[in-house]
């Protein structure tokens, strides 16, 4: 397919899924939409957990354990620990030089997106990736009576507790950036990758403006079901689907981007909306590139017809 490719994405499903679509398309048609709800201000860095996430696997250095710099070290928080600071959040020593230099350049009066290509550059990312705004969003979490940032929720809490309600601070004003609304404008496929469809993609599609943009792109939007086989394979994605009223199966993923999506990939078949079923395992380079190639097929039989989903929108 011709043209450019622009994912959205959260962490660990939407990474990988870049990464195999970096061997197809290559570095100057990939550009990646990353969430950044998880953002947090700690240890005197700004830390954009997804961003971050996205640039270590397009760089090839994400850590075999999935998340964080191959080969990072934790001296910084053992002598934090050692000097009686109560640690929560571990940050390998890299990590948090990159949350350091971040928030420098970010006090310097550059915008997120600036820093953002910038550690790109210097990590050696060679395809684009952009934060969703330049303006603070943070997912918020209500479970067992209590609020908590989604990294308190998920670190501190442990994910335990009935999730009540989610809220991403900071949405309804912050508005995307001018490169975003430029690469959507030009794409020539736009992939929902599988991440978290209520943590991760969530909050880009609370942003108004940029969810306008994607329902009036020319691109076919084609979302890639992170429920393999039934189950979720990382994360507490069926706790917050069963939140939002939905089972964790593909026919939810379609429901709750209802009015975005054209097509879903997924590993079973749906008669509501045009969907491709295929393996969606992404084991190893062959695994990413096999999972790329099947989603770029699939939206080039929407291109030329793009119909919204016949789902109803859910916010």
């Amino acid at each position: 397919m011709n043209g450019s490719v622009v994912v959205l994405s959260g962490g660990t499903g939407g990474a990988k899924l870049a990464r195999g679509l970096l061997d197809v398309v290559g570095p100057d048609r990939l550009t990646v939409i990353a969430n950044t709800g998880d953002d947090v201000e700690i240890y005197g860095g700004y830390v954009c957990p997804d961003p971050d996430l996205v640039s270590f696997w397009l760089a090839d250095r994400i850590d075999p354990r999935g998340w964080g710099l191959d080969g990072d070290s934790f001296r910084v928080m053992d002598m934090l620990r050692e000097l009686g600071q109560e640690i929560w959040f571990n940050l390998g020593d890299q990590d948090l030089a990159i949350a350091l230099r971040r928030a420098q350049r970010l006090a310097e009066g550059q915008r997120l997106t600036e820093t953002q290509l910038e550690l790109n550059r210097q990590l050696g990312v060679s395809a684009t990736i952009l934060p969703m705004s330049d303006r603070p969003v943070r997912t918020r979490v209500l479970a067992a009576g209590r609020w908590r940032t989604l990294q308190e929720f998920l670190i501190l809490d442990a994910g335990r507790g009935e999730v009540q309600d989610v809220q991403f601070h900071g949405a309804q004003t912050a508005g995307t950036t001018p490169e975003v609304l430029r690469a959507i404008a030009d794409a020539g496929t736009i992939v929902v990758g599988p991440s978290n469809p209520v943590l991760s993609i969530g909050p880009l599609l609370a942003i108004g403006e940029l969810r306008h943009a994607l329902v009036a792109a020319g691109a076919p939007v084609v979302a890639v079901s992170p429920i393999v086989g039934g189950e979720v394979l990382k994360g507490p994605t069926a706790t917050f689907m069963r939140y939002r009223g939905v089972e964790p199966s593909a026919a939810g993923i379609a429901r709750l981007y209802g009015g975005v999506i054209n097509g879903i990939v997924s590993d079973e078949p749906l008669t509501e909306l045009p969907s491709s079923v295929t393996n969606l395992m992404m084991e190893g380079h062959e695994g990413r590139r096999r999972l790329a190639e099947a989603t770029l097929d699939f939206a080039s039989t929407l291109a030329s017809n793009p119909q919204p989903s016949s789902f109803p929108a859910q916010r």
